[in-house]
């Protein structure tokens, strides 16, 4: 994270020897070195909060394109139902024979009383 090197961290000792003292020294070493823990652990945290947050706005993403393609095959297979009546409809219509040779039964025939 830090580039020091060994040089700059014996100056920064000595430093800390001439102003904490050495009875002191130890035990700001010892807070020091907690504050650098949970300074580490709170960095984690905050790299695996975005991650999980990277991790379901692609998840979210994923849907929103999965919700669009299921749309687009449903309308699809909607046009191609369509299609598919639409020719079912066509042949039904070319076998049936002309109105003039269908065999219509007249009101009359309806009307007769049977013997």
């Amino acid at each position: 994270m830090f580039d020091v090197a060994f040089s700059e961290l014996v100056v920064i000792a000595l430093v800390a020897l001439i102003v904490v003292g050495p009875e002191r020294l130890p035990q700001v070493a010892r807070t020091a070195g907690h504050m650098w823990g949970r300074l580490q652990r709170y960095v984690s945290t905050v790299k695996n909060d975005i991650s999980n947050e990277m991790d379901l706005e692609a998840a979210s993403k994923m849907k929103q394109d999965f919700v669009q393609q299921v749309g687009e095959v449903e309308q699809e297979v909607k046009a191609a139902q369509l299609t598919l009546e639409q020719q079912i409809l066509q042949a039904q219509y070319r076998q049936s024979p002309p109105i003039d040779q269908i065999d219509i039964p007249s009101l009359d025939d309806a009307t007769k009383k049977p013997q």
